[in-house]
């Protein structure tokens, strides 16, 4: 190829590849919410349903919801254009919740979102995390794996573009292999679904977002 052509090549490429990586974030800080702060800040966009309680834990003031009728709705997509990321929950799910819970939903309602739920027996819960992208989507989910209700614990969902998994107080629990595209589109929603269904009982402490995968050694104190 001539030097002529290969310019010419280059000025055509050059655009595209801006482009995409363009399109994908390279964020250096965290979201971080501590939900007995958060209710009382004055985040833009912030809803409150119902009437979440202050109560106190271990860790400090921590954020009581109900399982009927109480939640935080935010038009805020943290998400938004990371190839990596690590959410991270300090929880206490609650004994007498429906069967089905979600605590955290980040992105659109019913298309390309992160959401991190539970299963709950009448002594026990068990981690179910979800993502789609796209056409492509996978849910970490493991009966088997049983942890006691009313008490704390740390969880963990840890993704890049082909690796997601999921931790639970430190310990890995199960890893899929699925290639995605970033989330781009969408709000959050913590205590309930975006769609007002599956609500949570129990108790959140904080939730933190961060723009990379961690290892558990960097992973919140719980």
């Amino acid at each position: 190829m001539s030097g002529m052509r290969k310019f010419l090549v280059l000025c055509l490429l050059t655009p595209l590849l801006s482009f995409g990586q363009s399109s994908l974030v390279q964020r250096s800080y965290s979201t971080e919410w501590i939900l007995s702060d958060l209710i009382h800040s004055d985040t833009t966009g912030m809803h409150l349903a119902g009437k979440p309680k202050l109560i106190d834990s271990k860790y400090g003031k921590a954020l009581l919801f109900n399982g009927l009728t109480d939640g935080i709705f935010l038009d805020q997509m943290p998400l938004s254009g990371l190839a990596a990321f690590t959410v991270e929950v300090i929880i206490c799910p609650y004994s007498g919740g429906t069967f089905e819970q979600r605590y955290f939903h980040c992105g659109e309602i019913r298309g390309n979102r992160v959401m991190l739920e539970l299963r709950s027996t009448p002594t026990d819960w068990y981690l179910d995390a979800f993502i789609q992208s796209g056409d492509q989507k996978k849910t970490l989910i493991e009966p088997a794996y049983l942890h006691p209700l009313d008490q704390w614990a740390h969880l963990a969902f840890v993704v890049d573009h082909q690796t997601q998994i999921t931790y639970v107080n430190g310990k890995k629990e199960l890893e899929s292999k699925l290639l995605i595209d970033p989330l781009r589109e969408g709000k959050t929603s913590l205590g309930v679904r975006q769609n007002n269904i599956s609500w949570f009982k129990g108790a959140i402490y904080k939730i933190r977002i961060s723009p990379k995968v961690l290892s558990p050694g960097q992973f919140m104190v719980y």
